[in-house]
């Protein structure tokens, strides 16, 4: 029979009370690893995970952060994960597409018309049947965070139309979702890890990139990049996700503080989003860079072609139920 990680730990407690007379209670250290930096939408979530699961588990666990990409990318989290080597993570959808290829839906570009029809879809059935996918591959996904809409940046030109993009090399994540759209508009798009774009962009190996304005703050691109374009492209969902070795060992009633624990977390990611799309724009701005506007209905038809391969591969009636969210 497989030893879960519960079962260890219950066997050091049980085996430290033979040699005492006085009850252990031992305090469990959880890695929790994300991308970003501390002060970020990632940050916001993981503390208030902590916060929350120390509070209702009255210190029986204790979250350590990883940030930065310190345990390696989101693919060797996600990969840690399912390994038991890393216990919780944030990540992005571009990550879990290939874990979960189902997730990818959201990834869709001009899927979602603003931030309240994507919390809506993702807080209701189609987000939660989607959360259920993961433990078939090894994951166990307590609740959606957020991350808001992609913006494009580069050093190049602004870009207002579509031709504007035309050329630009820009890094993206390794998304076939996203990667099919920026390729039918000419873009020269390039897969790279979030830990190498800083290097590649200071170098000039790259044009720009594309992320949302959580991060664009965060990741202080201002300080890499001159053209901001409020492109809204697409909507980034997070997720917070923790490894079966941990959660399967826990009791129901444990479960349910991890899960409440998530949900606390997918709050305070999105309130960081309200925030930053309320002032960041005033940041970058600040901060140097120049930003526009474009013309957002000749993007979405730009990009309408592409829409029957992503029927093919999510099916229509899924992908339409989504957009028509109401």
């Amino acid at each position: 029979m497989r030893t879960t990680w519960f079962s260890k730990c219950m066997l050091a407690v049980a085996t430290a009370g033979i040699f005492s007379s006085a009850p252990v209670l031992a305090e469990t250290t959880l890695k929790m690893a994300y991308a970003l930096s501390t002060n970020s939408h990632y940050g916001a979530g993981a503390d208030a995970f902590s916060k929350a699961i120390q509070d209702s588990a009255k210190g029986q666990f204790k979250v350590q952060q990883f940030a930065n990409s310190a345990l390696g990318g989101e693919r060797e989290v996600i990969e840690g994960l399912q390994l038991g080597t890393i216990d919780l993570a944030i990540v992005s959808t571009g990550a879990t597409l290939n874990f979960v290829p189902k997730t990818g839906v959201f990834d869709i570009p001009f899927l979602f018309r603003d931030l309240a029809h994507a919390r809506k879809v993702l807080d209701g059935d189609i987000g939660q049947e989607m959360l259920a996918e993961f433990p078939k591959r090894g994951l166990v996904a307590l609740a959606w965070g957020e991350q808001g809409f992609r913006q494009l940046t580069n050093n190049v030109r602004p870009v207002a139309k579509p031709e504007d993009a035309k050329g630009l090399k820009i890094r993206t994540t390794e998304n076939p979702i996203h990667l099919a759209a920026f390729r039918h508009l000419g873009v020269l798009a390039t897969p790279m890890a979030w830990p190498e774009v800083a290097t590649a962009l200071q170098q000039g190996t790259i044009d720009g990139q594309e992320n949302p304005l959580s991060v664009i703050v965060s990741a202080k691109l201002p300080q890499l990049q001159k053209y901001l374009s409020l492109t809204s492209h697409v909507y980034g969902p997070a997720l917070v996700l923790m490894s079966p070795s941990v959660y399967d060992g826990l009791s129901d009633a444990d479960k349910a503080k991890f899960k409440a624990a998530g949900h606390d977390a997918a709050i305070a990611m999105r309130d960081y989003v309200d925030a930053v799309e309320k002032s960041g724009i005033d940041d970058v701005k600040k901060g140097g860079m120049q930003v526009n506007t474009v013309d957002h209905a000749a993007f979405v038809k730009a990009v309408e072609p592409v829409y029957p391969q992503y029927y093919k591969q999510f099916g229509k009636e899924l992908v339409e139920s989504i957009r028509n969210t109401q």
